[in-house]
């Protein structure tokens, strides 16, 4: 199944920020494209808005004059849906409503041809769902693209339960022709990026509330440690308080009220304060002449001049490099190579990476530092000390990561940090998709690379990490929180019984 000619028409049904986008990406393609919208004088208002936009490319070289006069001839605004009677693939982005949805696609029904593709771009409401007021819900799926949609490559082909095969393989290929990188993924709560992003804001938050570090500095870990473009208090600052907190309950109600996607208290009341972000000039942060708020950063401390190293760092190996080449004579104690390592301190502390528990469950004094995308180039560690480790330990620790070329965080004594609990719980939640048939592993990774900007997809991430690795820390999680929120998915206890045994 090969996609849409080029001269097969695509129309657009609602014209807001999001249909405007999409009409637009398939306009700059080659089709025809119909706008329609059910306020009156709506769609000529988007027709016109496109047409700067497009006017826009042409300015920034992107699109020669002639191109641009030849796109806005094939671009016509509808007064009804009757207009839409000749398209091939109609795309609706109309407001969240099941019911105002539904209604919709019933109209087009009796409009369209028994071949024209339909497609939701909802991004919440269930494709399935949708479909099951139609009398022929083999040709409808869902095309969720972001937003901007003419900027952004991703998008979510979603087959419903009823979808055809060729219905969506059809609908994949001209996102591909319209040069977009399209994932395919069955119909479930949040599609593929909405559901295995939710730790990373849903970790933030619990750490927050736990009063465990503030959100600069929460942010200031995921970004400069764990590698992630923005940190979630600023990114749903950007996204909108309100929008995420109603992606997040949407899912977790979807999937029955599951633990693992319980919705944030402190979200929530930050949305009832109307403290919901850039457009509302306060969130987590104020956007106006207010200084922004700083991560915690530790002063300096001197650095030890040695360090003992008892058994295998694993992810972390490379700080041992880093020590030597800082100057730091690196001992190695009796400890088999292969038992789980920690960096002895010359006071007698020793340094832990975050394995899932709680650094003051040690018998000795333990500080815990977090996991790093990349520990030579991450600029920023935190540390988690115990209640044990006086203030000597700590200024070792200190000091022996400045020396590394790290900016140092110390936070509250967190089961798993920030950066580890939060890429093991995006690795489990990967998986399971996966697992449950949602989507193959590579357009995961895809999806969450582009679609939320993520460093590395978590699929490889937690190949890097090892399936027994992470599968183990989540079993120390749940022991901590034994709500079900951290229980690893059979899904993640399966690939790591592959891995042990391979």
């Amino acid at each position: 199944m090969t996609a849409l000619e080029l001269s097969s028409a695509v129309a657009v049904v609602g014209t807001g920020t999001m249909g405007q986008g999409i009409a637009q990406v398939a306009l700059v393609a080659g089709h025809p494209v119909r706008l329609y919208d059910a306020a009156p004088g709506r769609a000529k208002a988007a027709a016109d808005a496109i047409g700067v936009r497009l006017d826009r490319l042409v300015e920034k070289g992107r699109l020669s004059a002639g191109d641009r006069a030849t796109a806005a001839a094939r671009l016509a605004p509808a007064e009804s849906l009757a207009e839409l009677a000749g398209c091939a693939l109609v795309i609706e982005a109309v407001l969240e409503q099941l019911e105002v949805k539904q209604r919709l696609f019933q109209d087009l029904e009796d409009v369209v041809a028994e071949d024209c593709l339909l497609a939701t771009n909802t991004s919440s409401l269930s494709v399935t769902a949708i479909a099951g007021a139609l009398k022929k819900p083999g040709r409808f799926l869902g095309l969720h693209f972001f937003n901007p949609a003419p900027l952004l490559p991703l998008v979510e082909v979603v087959s419903g339960f009823a979808t055809d095969e060729a219905a969506a393989t059809r609908a994949y290929e001209t996102a591909r022709a319209w040069g977009k990188t399209p994932v395919r993924c069955a119909d479930t709560p949040g599609f593929i990026v909405n559901r295995v992003a939710r730790p990373f804001y849903a970790e933030a938050l619990r750490l927050y509330e736990e009063r465990v570090a503030d959100p600069a500095t929460i942010d200031a870990v995921l970004r400069e440690c764990g590698g992630f473009k923005m940190g979630p208090f600023e990114l749903t600052d950007l996204i909108g308080q309100d929008v995420n907190e109603a992606v997040t309950r949407s899912v977790w109600e979807s999937f029955f009220q599951d633990p693992k996607f319980t919705p944030s208290l402190a979200q929530r009341r930050l949305v009832e304060s109307r403290r919901l972000g850039r457009k509302s000039g306060q969130g987590w942060y104020a956007y106006d002449d207010t200084p922004r708020a700083e991560p915690h950063t530790a002063g300096h401390e001197r650095a030890p001049e040695s360090v003992t190293v008892h058994g295998d760092l694993f992810a972390a190996d490379a700080l041992l490099d880093l020590m030597r080449e800082a100057g730091i004579r690196v001992g190695h104690g009796k400890d088999a190579p292969s038992c789980p390592g920690s960096i002895e301190l010359p006071g007698g502390a020793r340094l832990e990476p975050a394995d899932g528990t709680s650094p003051d469950a040690a018998a000795e004094p333990t500080i815990h530092f977090d996991l790093a995308l990349d520990y030579r180039t991450a600029t920023r560690i935190a540390l988690a000390p115990s209640g044990r480790v006086d203030e000597r330990a700590l200024k070792e620790a200190v000091g022996l990561f400045q020396a590394l070329g790290k900016k140092v965080s110390v936070i509250g004594p967190a089961p798993g940090m920030i950066v580890a609990r939060t890429v093991w719980m995006l690795v489990d939640f990967a998986l399971d998709a996966v697992g449950r048939e949602v989507a193959d592993a590579q357009d995961v990774d895809t999806a969450m690379r582009l679609g939320v900007n993520y460093p590395l997809g978590p699929i490889e991430w937690g190949r890097r990490l090892t399936a027994y690795r992470v599968a183990e820390a989540l079993d120390l999680m749940n022991d901590e929180y034994p709500t079900g929120r951290y229980a690893p998915s059979q899904a993640l206890r399966r690939q790591a019984v592959r891995e042990e045994y391979s």
